[in-house]
C-alpha cells in the first residue's frame, strides 16, 4: 500500500532545508572571516546539497529497479562523504570559536537532511500520483 506523504512531514522537510541552508548562509555573511574562506564554506554547502540529492535519487532508483550505473552510484556516495570531510577539515583548521564551528556543523547537517527529505517527498508524491 502506497501512502501519500503527509503535509506535516513535507512542511517539516522544507523547514529543515530552509533553516539549515539559510542559517548557514546568514552565519557566513555575518562571520568575520576572509571572503575566500566564506567562499570555501559556501561551495562545500552547495556541493553537499547537490551530492545528497543525487545520492537519494540514485538509491531510490535502485530500489525501484531503475538503471543506475555503479560508477554514478559510487560518485554520489563519494561526493556526499567528501562534502562532509571537506567541512570537517575546514572547521578543524578554522580560527573561529568552537561554538561557531558547532553552529556550522549542525546547520550543514540540518541542510543535508532537509535536502534528502525534500527529494524523498518529491519522489514519493510523484510515484503516488502515477499509482492512483
Amino acid at each position: 500500500m502506497i501512502q501519500k506523504t503527509s503535509n506535516a512531514f513535507i512542511a517539516a522537510s522544507w523547514v529543515a532545508l530552509g533553516a539549515g541552508t539559510i542559517g548557514f548562509i546568514v552565519g557566513l555573511a555575518r562571520a568575520e572571516m576572509l571572503l575566500n574562506e566564506k567562499g570555501y564554506y559556501f561551495t562545500v554547502l552547495m556541493f553537499g546539497l547537490f551530492a545528497v540529492v543525487s545520492l537519494q535519487k540514485s538509491v531510490r532508483d535502485r530500489l525501484e529497479k531503475l538503471p543506475v550505473t555503479d560508477i554514478y552510484y559510487g560518485i554520489c556516495w563519494f561526493g556526499t562523504l567528501l562534502s562532509i570531510v571537506l567541512l570537517v577539515v575546514g572547521l578543524w583548521n578554522a580560527t573561529i570559536l568552537p561554538s561557531e564551528k558547532g553552529f556550522y556543523a549542525f546547520a550543514f547537517l540540518l541542510a543535508l537532511f532537509g535536502a534528502i527529505s525534500v527529494q524523498k517527498n518529491t519522489r514519493d508524491n510523484m510515484s503516488f500520483g502515477q499509482n492512483e
